[in-house]
């Protein structure tokens, strides 16, 4: 596989990359408190001043950009990675991004009374709903619960579908819709929910506190981040500290782990004629890199 070619430098821990059909990538930059974009001859320019921390990003039904933000988290010279929660913080949420202005409009910041945490990831089904995960924020003695909900563009309707996780990170859908797979950040594990229906999860049984099963982990000091899912059907997993990108398949045999120029490369998205570019955030240095992958992302929804 070709190295990894540098497209842009100087991002606040960057995350979230959606490739655009114009060739550019648009981004968030968590300890920027902003969306970016990254053209393809690598100028950085504001998408959108969203505020607080955001995180994953997704393109939706109406083509807007759909922003989970996890509040804001409070960063220290010579760290790259948050040290739990900004002292502005007060709760995360969803966010909807126009298109063409980045004005920044706030969907949810609560389910079922609660507030939400730290929002993380999201990825839009066939219906036009959308799951995303909350890996809750991390405290000096404790830590919030993290969860996995479903929630509706329009701001009409978000359902909590399986809480208590640890840390619940990136999200995505098989090519069929029917598997819904959530990576767990600590212990470096890949959970697979059966998909009843929009919105709709295999319940639990017994005393499992969701219905998920673990189709794959990793042992050692990594950690997983976010995901895709490739056309294939295999799951290609960000993973933190070992610094790699971890390529799946959905019953749970490692095919190939592509060594990255980064202790924390913490997303993949796929672009390209034949999405087979994969654009990768490289957090811990602040760079968005691109390589091309044996095998294309599979075609998301609406991007």
């Amino acid at each position: 596989m070709e190295e990894v070619r540098i497209l842009a430098t100087g991002l606040g821990f960057p995350e979230g990359p959606v490739a655009m059909p114009d060739g550019s990538v648009i981004l968030t930059e968590i300890r920027n408190n902003r969306c970016s974009r990254v053209t393809p001859d690598g100028k950085v320019s504001l998408f959108s001043a969203t505020g607080g921390g955001p995180n994953g990003l997704a393109v939706g039904p109406d083509g807007a950009l759909y922003l989970c933000n996890n509040g804001g988290s409070r960063y220290v010279e010579g760290v790259s990675m948050g040290q739990g929660p900004h002292p502005d913080y007060k709760f995360g949420s969803v966010q909807r991004l126009d298109r063409m202005t980045g004005a920044a409009t706030t969907l949810y910041t609560s389910c079922d009374g609660h507030n939400l945490s730290a929002p993380n990831d999201l990825v839009f089904d066939s219906q036009g709903g959308f799951y995303f995960t909350d890996l809750g924020k991390r405290y000096a003695r404790h830590r919030d619960h993290g969860g996995v909900y479903y929630a509706l563009p329009d701001g009409s309707k978000i359902v909590t579908l399986a809480y208590p996780m640890l840390s619940p990170n990136g999200c995505g859908l098989s090519p069929d819709g029917k598997t819904l797979y959530v990576a767990d950040t600590e212990g470096a594990r890949l959970w697979a929910f059966d998909v009843e229906g929009p919105g709709v999860l295999r319940k639990p049984t017994g005393h499992a506190p969701h219905g998920g099963r673990v189709i794959a982990g990793m042992p050692g000091p990594a950690r997983f981040d976010s995901l895709a899912v490739l056309e294939n059907g295999n799951i290609a997993v960000a993973t933190l500290t070992t610094g790699m990108i971890t390529e799946i398949s959905p019953a749970g045999a490692i095919i190939r782990e592509v060594k990255m120029p980064d202790i924390y490369p913490t997303n993949i998205c796929f672009g390209g004629a034949d999405r087979r570019t994969a654009y990768i955030t490289l957090s811990d240095s602040g760079r968005l890199g691109a390589m091309q992958w044996p095998v294309p992302g599979l075609k998301l929804n609406y991007a």
